[in-house]
């Protein structure tokens, strides 16, 4: 077969292939997309392609060779394997037990919900109802599903979690989020070592959130933590979204944070908070929550630190007795 074509002929059915869809995308030619994804067609510029990726074995490298592809490439490359294995007649592309294809269905879960997000915006602002993110939630779930099985795939379910945790705390249905925590952390196929450690830091984040949501402190101190310490110590913005439901969880504990941790993360709204604490002040502790009102109700932790005054009051009697012995003392010395 290939004696007959020339080796350049068939290269070019390939770069074609590529300038069609990078050209279809740009474009936003629906149409043409659409074709280029037909494999069922038999079309005879698909098969040609398949042949050819099939002869030569070398699609990385093709797709990484031109920037204009490379963009790509996390679609590109399960597509074109995709079209070997249809052109090969293997048509288990569901019981595949590998799990090769799990970044680009990463690619396609987030694109998933941010999409969504952004459509919601633009439905809102006409008017509309928005919800597109609440779909991407009901999909990703049905992605959760498959990958929630036995196999090297599940290793995947973590992260389609996390994007769901996303969208739940977005939504405002948090509540949503029991039955995928449940699948995780009951199923015994699940080792929570085994994923990921960015898909552990996240997970463990959105559900520390959670246990202070429901004011279980020990709890949502062990999983912020183990956020913390597992965090990428260069993702600073990362990190300041932990402390900044840590922090209240480590005061409602009686642990008060060095004021140098404050200013390096940029969360001084909390300063007065810890100094009312050491203090024993109950004035400046109200002052804090009422100047930092708004921005503590959007995280969520406003409730958890107006429950501070108990521990106010008691450091402000503790310190009130402690002074009473001392000058009883010095009379008794006297």
């Amino acid at each position: 077969m290939w004696a007959t074509k020339n080796r350049s002929q068939v290269e070019q059915w390939r770069t074609d292939y590529l300038n069609k869809f990078s050209d279809a995308v740009s474009y936003k030619d629906v149409a043409s997309l659409a074709q280029l994804f037909s494999f069922s067609s038999n079309s005879s510029p698909l098969l040609s392609v398949a042949d050819a990726l099939n002869f030569f074995q070398d699609a990385n490298r093709l797709i990484k060779q031109s920037e204009k592809f490379s963009q790509y490439g996390e679609i590109l490359a399960p597509l074109f394997r995709s079209l070997q294995s249809y052109r090969a007649g293997n048509l288990e592309f569901r019981n595949w037990e590998s799990a090769w294809a799990l970044e680009a269905l990463y690619v396609i879960a987030y694109e998933i919900r941010v999409l969504a997000e952004r459509a919601d915006r633009e439905l809102a602002s006409h008017g509309k109802s928005p919800e597109k993110l609440k779909g991407a939630g009901s999909f990703l779930m049905k992605v959760f599903g498959v990958l929630a099985g036995k196999g090297p795939k599940r290793v995947g379910a973590l992260y389609v979690t996390c994007q769901l945790f996303k969208i739940y705390f977005k939504l405002g249905t948090v509540h949503l989020c029991r039955s995928v925590i449940r699948s995780i952390e009951t199923a015994r196929i699940f080792d929570f070592e085994e994923f990921p450690r960015r898909d552990k830091v996240t997970y463990m984040y959105y559900t520390g959130r959670l246990e202070v949501f429901n004011e279980n402190f020990p709890a949502a101190d062990h999983k912020l933590s183990y956020a913390l310490t597992h965090c990428n110590p260069l993702r600073e913005a990362n990190i300041r979204m932990i402390l900044k439901y840590l922090i209240p969880v480590k005061l409602s504990l009686g642990i008060l944070p060095e004021t140098s941790l404050l200013e390096k993360y940029n969360l001084l709204e909390y300063n007065n908070v810890v100094q009312a604490l050491k203090r024993g002040d109950l004035r400046l502790l109200r002052h804090a929550l009422q100047e930092h009102e708004d921005q503590f109700l959007r995280s969520g932790v406003y409730l958890v630190l107006e429950k501070l005054e108990l521990q106010v009051y008691q450091r402000l009697v503790k310190k009130f007795t402690s002074s009473k012995n001392k000058r009883t003392q010095a009379k008794l010395t006297s």
